[in-house]
């Protein structure tokens, strides 16, 4: 065991562990028991969050929940399902319960840029996340950054939060990162729900090519945009994808709709002014930017007042960043205001 890791509690398939003064969620083996492992080490979070979800669909309006589950249920790989029920099993929740949560239909308002070559001061891949989303439902209060190494497939660091199997911010071991942005929702949610098809890439993808392949071939929902980056080329593409059209962006291309295009060996995705915001700051210190300057970047007005948490990922290093919003009756509250903590993927592997 790592010096800085400290096990806090242990079930068989995970432990929860204290890292650099972080928790953080450790899980390993079938669907089912990394499912438990998640309910029952954070329970009292899981359910806090269902809760607040389920009660939050339904004021906006009433049986939203059970109408998406209907349209996407089918289209739920059987080792999602597992892993609900051991996760249901474990928060001792019901089923049904977990289900609805993981396909609440929410616009996820949020920006992301990744950046090599040229662009970085050493050439190296970096990869910025901004989640915009929900800060007023206390989510910030409930993260979970969870270390998966599922049997027979990737092993990824995916931050959500409790209850919440999907991905929309994670990185893999073989150096991919993706985080994705709210596009538009045009009435059909009929196919892969969106936080299962960014952990589906996250656990199969061994390359960017396959990574695009995964959201090229499968069912998909409505509008959200993906910025995917592959630290082994290094490479990245942003992505807008609708249920039956899928856009592509190579470095230095812009995607239809957005106002301009990054400079080369940049990708990046963002909405209306803060998309410009957030290519004049690339722009600025093109060729200077590091870790710390694309931490200055990502803040407001890049970042919205909504800012739940900041990521940045060095895939090359298998190194993330992160920054969890406060309380919002607090000053200057948004993730981007907060302290980043250092998660290393190679230190943490070892905690198996």
């Amino acid at each position: 065991m790592e010096k800085n890791i400290k096990v806090l509690s242990k079930e068989e398939g995970g432990m929860l562990v204290e890292y650099n003064e972080r928790k953080v969620l450790l899980l390993h083996g079938s669907p089912y028991q990394m499912g438990y492992v998640h309910g029952k080490l954070f329970k009292d979070h899981v359910k806090e969050v269902v809760k607040t979800f389920i009660k939050g669909a339904n004021e906006h309006k009433p049986g939203i929940l059970e109408e998406r589950l209907k349209l996407t249920e089918g289209y739920i790989l059987d080792r999602y399902k597992e892993e609900m029920k051991g996760l249901a099993k474990g928060a001792e929740l019901s089923e049904e319960e977990i289900l609805l949560a993981n396909v609440f239909p929410e616009a996820f308002h949020c920006s992301g840029v990744a950046l090599f070559g040229n662009a970085t001061a050493d050439g190296s891949l970096l990869h910025g996340r901004i989640l915009d989303y929900a800060v007023k439902s206390g989510l910030q209060d409930h993260p979970a950054i969870i270390l998966a190494k599922p049997d027979g497939y990737n092993g990824f660091i995916n931050v959500t939060v409790a209850g919440l199997i999907g991905s929309v911010t994670g990185m893999n071991d073989k150096q991919i990162a993706i985080g994705e942005m709210g596009l538009s929702h045009d009435g059909n949610f009929a196919g892969v729900p969106m936080t299962l098809l960014v952990r589906r890439a996250l656990e199969e993808a061994h390359t960017l090519d396959e990574a695009l392949s995964i959201f090229k071939n499968s069912v998909r929902t409505c509008g959200y945009c993906y910025v995917i980056s592959d630290g082994k080329i290094p490479d990245a593409r942003a992505l807008t994808c609708t249920y039956d059209v899928m856009d592509t962006a190579k470095p230095g291309e812009g995607l239809p709709g957005f106002p301009g295009s990054p400079p080369k060996d940049v990708v990046m995705i963002s909405k209306d002014e803060r998309y410009v915001a957030l290519l004049n700051a690339v722009n600025k210190y093109y060729g200077k930017i590091d870790k710390d300057i694309l931490i200055e970047i990502m803040k407001r007005p890049v970042s919205m007042e909504s800012n739940l948490h900041n990521a940045v990922f060095e895939p090359q290093k298998l190194k993330m960043w992160l920054a969890i919003a406060q309380n919002p009756d607090v000053e200057n509250f948004q993730a981007c205001y907060q302290p980043y903590y250092e998660y290393d993927m190679n230190e943490l592997m070892k905690a198996f």
